[in-house]
């Protein structure tokens, strides 16, 4: 469907099995991923790994964690980074594949793409949405994106890594009973 607007040949990337607990419902695969051909197979997954408390071999479990991303191929670069992913996957994939999602406990959204689909705000401010979301009860777990582009917002902000990744892993923790 949209194979006119990417840089190279579509080739969808995600992970899926409807057993997941957990769902990673990110932005796009990096160029890193794309010729990989796995997600987040780059620095952003060993961050997000990182904040999640979990080993690769749990990340690429697709019983344990489904990734499922706005745009499931490579959207291309930009001035300041990827370009956003296109809305065609969402618009014709999402609801169907979330449906399936029915032992899903807990849902990274990770970005302002994600969080506008997800929880339905507009105009998303990451750093609001994190740092104002109520965590406790919720099966919605807003993240910034972890890749290294946001290094200064995590030394502008430590209070997500000193507050919020304790509460993920936890979270993450007990879902997973590792």
């Amino acid at each position: 469907m949209c194979a006119a607007q990417l840089p190279n040949p579509p080739k969808p990337i995600l992970q899926f099995n409807p057993k997941a607990k957990i769902l990673i419902a990110g932005q796009a695969p990096g160029q890193i991923a794309h010729d990989a051909g796995v997600p987040f197979q780059d620095a952003s997954g060993e961050r997000l790994r990182s904040w999640m408390g979990i080993t690769k071999n749990i990340f690429y479990d697709a019983t344990q964690v489904a990734i499922l991303p706005m745009a499931f191929c490579y959207p291309g670069r930009g001035k300041s980074g990827d370009l956003a992913p296109s809305p065609e996957c969402a618009k014709h994939w999402h609801a169907a594949l979330l449906s399936e999602l029915t032992a899903c406990e807990l849902i990274l959204v990770v970005g302002k793409y994600a969080m506008r689909y997800h929880l339905g705000i507009v105009n998303p401010a990451v750093t609001s949405v994190v740092a104002d979301w109520n965590y406790v009860g919720n099966c919605y777990f807003p993240l910034p994106h972890p890749s290294p582009r946001n290094n200064i917002w995590l030394r502008r902000n430590p209070w997500f890594e000193e507050r919020c990744v304790p509460l993920l892993q936890n979270r993450v923790r007990s879902i997973l009973e590792y």
